[in-house]
């Protein structure tokens, strides 16, 4: 990520507080941060402020498009620029195929989907306005799901979101790919994270694996970073999925 200025939706806790972390390490020049729990958010920029990096964070309900849009432009108007957005913010509600309610479904829709495409719209009106740096504008990883490519049937809400997503990446990185805008996603099996562990999730992820354990949420990060950082050129439109063998099992 070296001097790279980057973004991180959902960046308050989880994957994307490691990320944010991991970038600073990877020679990021700025980090910014948007998400629904500012407090989470000041404290995720703890280690770029250490190293004496700008910083910029917004508070966000990235379901509603304005706010989305003034949450990004809060973030420009202190780093300046965006090279990288990454969009890791997302629920996972689990529920039965034939148990969903609408409040599920809408929220669902509303963050994983809505969230995702509001977020790539202010960053792409945003980037196409930057100058390249070898050939790139900017680039957009959105974080999807294996879960995206199989069958689900204990959370189908989450995984016809993620598909959802797969589709979104897709279709912006054909839009802007003149413009010189990268857009992936890498989609994960399921990771060894403080929640998972919290909810019972280990040994259920460990047996899905044909490795027989769940993923370190480093060993995603790095994917999410390479994707997003400057060694990436040409790569557009991909889905780099990284499941640990779930996804052929």
């Amino acid at each position: 990520m070296k001097d790279l200025s980057v973004l991180i939706v959902g960046g308050g806790s989880g994957l994307g507080a490691l990320l944010a972390r991991m970038a600073v390490d990877a020679g990021a020049a700025k980090i910014g941060i948007i998400d629904i729990n500012s407090d989470a958010a000041e404290t995720a920029l703890e280690p770029a402020r250490t190293k004496g990096l700008p910083t910029a964070s917004a508070r966000c309900d990235i379901r509603v498009g304005p706010e989305c849009h003034a949450a990004f432009d809060a973030i420009v108007s202190k780093l300046g620029r965006v090279d990288t957005l990454i969009n890791c913010a997302a629920i996972y509600p689990r529920r039965p195929i034939l148990e969903i309610t609408d409040a599920e479904w809408d929220a669902s829709n509303g963050i994983n989907i809505k969230g995702t495409y509001h977020m790539m719209v202010a960053a792409v009106r945003h980037m196409q306005q930057q100058d390249p740096k070898d050939h790139v504008r900017g680039r957009i990883v959105n974080l999807t799901s294996v879960d995206a490519f199989k069958a689900h049937p204990q959370n189908p809400h989450y995984a016809a979101t993620k598909a959802a997503v797969v589709s979104l990446t897709r279709s912006f990185a054909q839009h802007v790919a003149k413009d010189g805008i990268l857009v992936n996603s890498v989609a994960p099996a399921g990771m060894a994270t403080e929640r998972a562990k919290a909810l019972g999730f280990l040994d259920e992820l460990a047996k899905a694996s044909p490795l027989g354990r769940g993923a370190q949420p480093t060993e995603i990060a790095e994917w999410v970073l390479m994707t997003g950082g400057p060694k990436n050129t040409y790569m557009t439109g991909e889905q780099v999925i990284v499941s640990g063998g779930y996804i052929y099992a």
